[in-house]
This record gives C-alpha cells, sequence and structure tokens, in this order.
C-alpha cells in the first residue's frame, strides 16, 4: 500500500510488511493489537485471525487485544479467543480468562471514582444526542462502564464536520476524547490504550513495558492507535489504515497488504517465520 498522493512519502513510515526486518520480528515476545477492523472484519472475527492468535500463543508470545470497545461486549471473547487479556474501554478495564471459562475483571480506577465518573458522563452522552444533530449513542452503551460512545461508522453515518463538534464537545466538558474506526469514545482519566499497555504488562508480567518496548509489536487501523504507532518500532497498520492516514499525526512503521483480518493474520505470519528461521 501507498500512502495518499496527498502525503508525501516517507522513508521511515507506511513501508510495506516485507521491509519489517527479521532480527526485529524475531526477538520479539508478545503483540498487542486492536479488535475493530484489525481482528475483525464486519463486525466479527474470520477463521485466518482466530488462528493467528492460537498460532502466535502456541509460538509462546503474549497476546493482549486493546480496544475501544466496552468490557461488556468483551466478556464473550476474552475466553474463547486464545489471548492472555482484552484490555477494554480504552485501557481501563481489563478482562482476564481464567480455568474452568471464568474470567476475572480487572479496573484501573477504583470504585467510588468510577461511580462519580459514570453519572458525570452520562450527563455529557445526554447533551450531545441533545445538541448534535444525528450523534447517537453506541449500541454497546449498556456494556460501558467507564466511558461512553458515539456512534459515526458501526450503524450511524456521521460526517467529519459532525465527529469533530462531537470530540470537542467530550473535551469541553474536561474528557479525553478520541476517534477509533467505528466509534468517538469519551471517557474521565488517564487511561489511553498505551497505558492500558503498560498497566497490563506490569499486572500480568510484573515488568515494566518502557523496559522492553522493542520486544513487542502492535497491529491497528485508526487514529485512536496512534499513541501505539508512535511508541512501538514494530507498530503495524492492517491495510485498511489508508482511510485515516490524512488524519493520523503519527503512522505505523508498517502496513500489510491484506485488510482488516486477513492484515492481522499477514502480521502474525511474518512474526512466526522469523521465529522459525532463528
Amino acid at each position: 500500500m501507498r500512502p495518499p498522493s496527498s502525503l508525501p512519502p516517507s522513508p521511515t513510515h507506511l513501508l510495506p510488511l516485507a521491509q519489517w526486518p527479521a532480527a526485529a520480528r524475531g526477538k520479539l515476545i508478545g503483540v498487542f493489537t486492536d479488535i475493530d477492523d484489525t481482528l475483525t472484519t464486519e463486525g466479527a472475527i474470520t477463521p485466518d485471525p482466530l488462528k493467528a492468535l492460537g498460532d502466535l500463543k502456541a509460538a509462546g508470545l503474549h497476546v493482549v487485544a486493546i480496544t475501544g470497545r466496552p468490557v461488556g461486549w468483551s466478556v464473550p471473547f476474552v475466553s474463547a479467543w486464545p489471548v492472555d487479556s482484552i484490555v477494554a474501554e480504552n485501557g481501563a478495564v481489563a478482562l482476564l480468562p481464567l480455568a474452568g471459562g471464568k474470567l476475572q475483571k480487572r479496573y484501573q480506577q477504583d470504585a467510588a471514582t468510577r461511580a462519580a465518573n459514570f453519572d458525570r458522563m452520562q450527563a455529557v452522552l445526554a447533551r450531545i444526542e441533545r445538541e448534535i444533530p444525528g450523534a447517537r449513542r453506541a449500541t454497546d452503551s449498556p456494556g460501558r462502564e467507564t466511558d461512553i460512545a458515539i456512534d459515526h461508522s458501526e450503524f450511524t453515518q456521521l460526517s467529519e464536520e459532525t465527529i469533530a463538534q462531537v470530540v470537542a464537545l467530550m473535551r469541553s466538558e474536561g474528557m479525553h476524547a478520541t476517534v477509533s474506526s467505528i466509534h468517538i469514545n469519551g471517557w474521565y482519566g488517564d487511561n489511553d490504550k498505551l497505558e492500558g499497555a503498560r498497566w497490563i504488562v506490569r499486572e500480568l508480567w510484573g515488568r515494566t513495558l518502557d523496559d522492553e518496548l522493542d520486544r513487542w509489536a502492535y497491529v491497528g487501523d485508526s487514529t485512536n492507535d496512534q499513541l501505539m504507532f508512535r511508541t512501538f518500532e514494530s507498530s503495524i497498520g492492517v491495510a485498511n489504515v489508508a482511510r485515516f492516514v490524512p488524519q493520523l499525526e503519527h503512522l505505523p512503521r508498517y502496513v500489510t497488504e491484506g485488510e482488516r483480518g486477513a492484515g492481522f493474520a499477514e502480521a502474525a505470519r511474518a512474526v512466526l517465520s522469523a521465529r522459525a528461521t532463528r
């Protein structure tokens, strides 16, 4: 994939995945991945990326999905997918699979803070729906505990201008706001995908992610992935990231040929092929 013609080619970003050095791939100990339009295609995970997750785990790598989706939406998948954890709501809540199909929730905020923030967020959500024509809460909103979401591309189509209005209103209320491939998310707190990644590495393995950034890869597709694209040298955009390139301040270093789940499977094969030749 080439960058859009309006952007100058970058010698260090948006490189074909084939240019990802085998040495960098071969030393990886884990993979972080977005879910929507990275693992999924038209809202569902297909056999190829599901197998790719299992192959990464079978090879001994850590696998963590980090998503803007709510904790309630994520619950069915944390035991069904071969992952160490799903970190939901942009880094605020971690779901951990346990033996016997059980799961554990861990939160970055304490219960009192979550309760206070929840009430504030519901007021903002109501204001958005009241003041911005066409803006509607995401259909997965009942499963959200630490953020709110407005649908812009899943079941409702919003213009770029309307998306910008929603983001501006959230920020005027003191919220963090980010745009995924399907939703506009807003929340109170210091969490984001990168802080969620740092947190889960401490929680699960007692290590400091910043000390081993070169041993992790990140795969994503949209503007709410750009902190990860900026931070990880082994950052990969699936091909449909092209939709967001004009809005991205920080680009992925590599880009797959395949879109969505096929692109993730392609990235996983690149990781595993380097391990096989070590």
